[in-house]
């Protein structure tokens, strides 16, 4: 008898698309691929060189294991033509008997540390449409938005700083949202599922009115961080930033996002000890749940009634066709802890006992 250990990990992707191949011939074609980043393999238990048989006494027996994992791994991941799974296999080994069993899967989280200059430039565009009916020109929108940087964690707020004008004759509404693209690639093709992560509404602008927001808020929810480095799954992030035009197709404007792991590291000797802490302390990872759960209610990821009305998604008929597929991404709550809240207060107030000077003392 033996036992046997063996370590995987790999990307894979799958679906079938149908096509037609004369007006009444149509057929399925298959698309597949795969990606391996992991395969260990390790003998825990095995029968002696002088061949006798290997005899375990009745009661539980326990057989340690370790194994290095390699740098560049990608983050696991669960999507509707594809994934990213990591798992370990025993299998137990005996003679006249059937083998046993045993299979275990992991999560594994990729570093994305959003402290590097090209995820701490800020983003901005800028983007105008004229508004026609019956091939009259009705005036013009124009948009212009900005945000801090590229690179934030789940569970910060990201300021949005943006100007409409309402060039034409009838009210228009803008709106943002943070959209998820996943991306699946298998032989030269690639297949598209985009689905809104959260959005805001703003207020209608009167025809001829402009309107500013000055650093809107948009919370970001519980969501798998971004899959840039792997070859056949992408997942990438977005804001969109978009004004409704009666009449004519809506005004986009899009800002790139990435969304990390290791959280925006705070400056100056007063927070020095916290950055030290984020910038090498991954122990919260071993929090994440080992099997993926279910995703969390909209009502978790807001904290007031007011913020629930603030965030609350448009419905599918608002947003009309600029997003295709499902309408909500499938959020898998890593449970990343959020940035570090820091307060105003002096850590070192003056005593009590202090007589106040004068001025002219």
């Amino acid at each position: 008898g033996a036992l046997r250990l063996r370590a995987m990990g790999a990307a894979r992707v799958h679906w079938t698309e149908s096509r037609s191949a004369g007006s009444s011939t149509a057929y399925t074609q298959s698309y597949s691929d795969q990606v391996e980043f992991l395969s260990h393999r390790d003998t825990l238990l095995a029968p002696p060189d002088t061949g006798e048989a290997m005899v375990l006494q009745a009661g539980r027996h326990e057989f340690p294991f370790t194994f290095q994992l390699p740098e560049a791994l990608a983050t696991s991941f669960e999507g509707k033509h594809g994934s990213v799974r990591y798992w370990v296999k025993a299998k137990l080994h005996r003679p006249w008997a059937m083998v046993k069993k045993a299979k275990k899967e992991f999560t594994v989280i990729e570093p994305i540390d959003i402290n590097t200059p090209a995820l701490l430039a800020p983003q901005a565009g800028a983007k105008e449409k004229l508004a026609r009916a019956w091939y009259c020109n009705r005036g013009q929108v124009s948009v212009t938005a900005k945000i801090d940087r590229k690179g934030y964690t789940p569970g910060e707020v990201i300021p949005i700083f943006a100007e409409i004008d309402n060039g034409t004759s009838r009210a228009v509404v803008p709106k943002a949202a943070i959209v998820q693209t996943q991306t699946f690639i298998a032989r030269g093709t690639k297949k598209q599922k985009k689905s809104v992560v959260t959005s805001i509404v703003g207020d209608s602008i009167a025809a001829g009115k402009r309107d500013v927001w000055h650093g809107r808020a948009l919370k970001i929810p519980p969501v798998g961080p971004s899959i840039l480095q792997c070859r056949i799954i992408q997942v990438e992030y977005s804001l969109k930033v978009c004004v409704d035009i009666p009449g004519t197709s809506k005004l986009l404007l899009e800002l790139p996002l990435v969304i990390g792991t290791i959280p925006l590291h705070p400056f100056g000797s007063r927070t020095s000890s916290v950055s030290s802490q984020y910038s090498v302390n991954l122990d919260w990872l071993s929090s994440i749940p080992e099997q993926p759960e279910a995703p969390p209610e909209y009502s978790a990821v807001v904290s007031s009634p007011e913020a629930e009305q603030s965030l609350a998604p448009p419905c599918r008929s608002e947003l009309g066709g600029i997003l295709e597929g499902p309408f909500f991404a499938y959020i898998q709550e890593f449970r990343f802890r959020p940035p570090p809240l820091y307060s105003e207060i002096d850590p070192n107030p003056p005593a009590d006992n202090i007589r106040p000077r004068c001025m002219t003392c």
